[in-house]
């Protein structure tokens, strides 16, 4: 590596920063868009009926994409091992607009029958690849490309970019519900946001084209060769790995269940009109957003531990109530306030489960190592939320719901106990991250 490259790469921090998040916005801009319009488009692909079984079945198809992202995590993370964080970056965009522009021309049940739901369920195997690759790579980008003291920060614009790409989906919806009528969205509205998902991500591929590569991985290209990447080198950090699934477990159930879920649930539930139940959602993340940034830079002063372990102890104490308490709640104030209690009680896990995942490997099967363990457990819990509360709520014990998700907070919660801190590990080869696997003592941050 040059004495040149550092230089140029210190120069461009938040075209780095700019340029892995922006691209995590489109992604999951498309990916959210989904589930926040699902309630207009779930009768154009199923047969007419009860419409609690047809957001099951649209649902279903969700959960589907999810387990999709373990072959996207091996698949992309792999590739970002071998190839580059930046390469990894540009694959996943292009997958994804293609996937949005699949459900935006997508034929209805009226028109071709089941091909329709063939046509959207295709689409959300293609999301569920690129999502699978998308986190890692652009978790290991952020992480890689601040500096050490700075990397909770950094890597907690990750969730700032998802987080944007829900708002700006909700605020579409928003937009939709007040200049449409319901009519036209059920009818054709809702593919507008497909659309616009499409057309972004060219923008974004322009975008990640032009991003330099991460000095890390700049530093390891050429010395790790072969086992780059690799399932078999992955399993030398096996302990990291089931780490990685046990510590994302709670957090993943939470998050998908106050935001992906909640306006349906504030709709469903709790009574309140589909516009006001957006509007909500759209409040409270926005609120949530900005939260991001200050935990974690909290955590770059007092480690990741805390702040997992805040996450744990209120999750697994105050889900029951707080989902209790929106379940009788009719008003917009009370609903927001409950709504953000909960967003804030799961910022200590969304804002920094990025950067301490990366900081558990080695550069060279890094992107790997986040990227398979986090998909599947996304697969299992995060991806399945929304279709088990579904299934809990036409089951008539909604409430078990509420239980579940303590329960996998409670698991995840004795993992944050028991790990060690992460937050003064190096990420360059010959660093920290590889004495930690082998079990040697660790060198302080520079």
């Amino acid at each position: 590596m040059t004495d040149s490259a550092p230089r140029q790469h210190a120069r461009t921090p938040w075209r780095a920063v700019i340029g892995g998040s922006i691209g995590n916005l489109v992604e999951w801009f498309d990916w959210f868009v989904y589930a926040s319009f699902a309630t207009y488009f779930a009768s154009a692909f199923f047969p007419k009926g009860n419409e609690t079984a047809q957001l099951l079945n649209t649902a279903g198809i969700f959960a589907v994409g999810f387990f999709m992202r373990p072959v996207g995590g091996w698949l992309l993370g792999r590739f970002a091992d071998r190839r580059g964080r930046k390469a990894a970056l540009t694959l996943t965009v292009t997958l994804m607009s293609a996937s949005a522009l699949l459900i935006a021309i997508a034929p209805t049940y009226d028109q071709v029958g089941y091909f329709g739901a063939a046509v959207l369920l295709v689409a959300r195997l293609l999301q569920g690849l690129s999502v699978g690759g998308e986190y890692a790579a652009s978790a290991t980008y952020l992480t890689e490309a601040s500096q050490p003291g700075r990397r909770g920060f950094v890597s907690s614009f990750q969730y700032v970019s998802m987080t944007a790409g829900q708002l700006i989906g909700l605020g579409l919806q928003i937009v939709l519900q007040r200049t449409m009528s319901e009519d036209a969205l059920h009818s054709w509205g809702w593919r507008i946001p497909f659309i616009v998902g499409a057309v972004a991500a060219a923008v974004v591929f322009w975008l990640r084209r032009n991003l330099l590569e991460t000095e890390a991985y700049a530093e390891e290209d050429g010395h790790s060769g072969e086992h780059r990447g690799t399932i078999a080198e992955l399993l030398r950090h096996r302990k990291e790995a089931a780490l990685v699934i046990a510590l994302t477990m709670g957090g993943t159930v939470a998050y998908y269940t106050y935001t992906t879920y909640l306006t349906k649930y504030l709709s469903n539930t709790a009574g309140l009109s589909k516009s006001d139940a957006s509007m909500v959602s759209f409040c409270a993340l926005f609120l949530f957003m900005l939260l991001q940034p200050v935990a974690g830079a909290l955590s770059d002063r007092i480690g990741r531990r805390p702040l997992l372990i805040s996450f744990g102890i209120g999750s697994m104490l105050g889900t029951v109530p707080l989902m209790t308490a929106l379940s009788h709640t009719d008003t917009f104030a009370g609903a927001l306030l409950l709504s953000l209690t909960a967003l804030v009680i799961i910022t200590g896990y969304t804002s920094i489960n990025a950067v301490v995942k990366a900081e558990l490997f080695p550069t060279h099967v890094r992107a790997l190592g986040v990227a398979l363990p986090y998909a599947l457990a996304n697969a299992l819990f995060g991806g399945t939320a929304e279709y088990v509360a579904l299934w809990f709520k036409k089951s008539g014990v909604e409430s078990g719901f509420y239980w579940y998700v303590s329960a996998c907070a409670a698991v995840s919660l004795i993992v944050y106990l028991t790990m060690r801190e992460t937050r003064d590990t190096l990420l360059t080869r010959g660093g920290a991250a590889d004495r930690a696997a082998s079990g040697k003592p660790q060198t302080t941050s520079v």
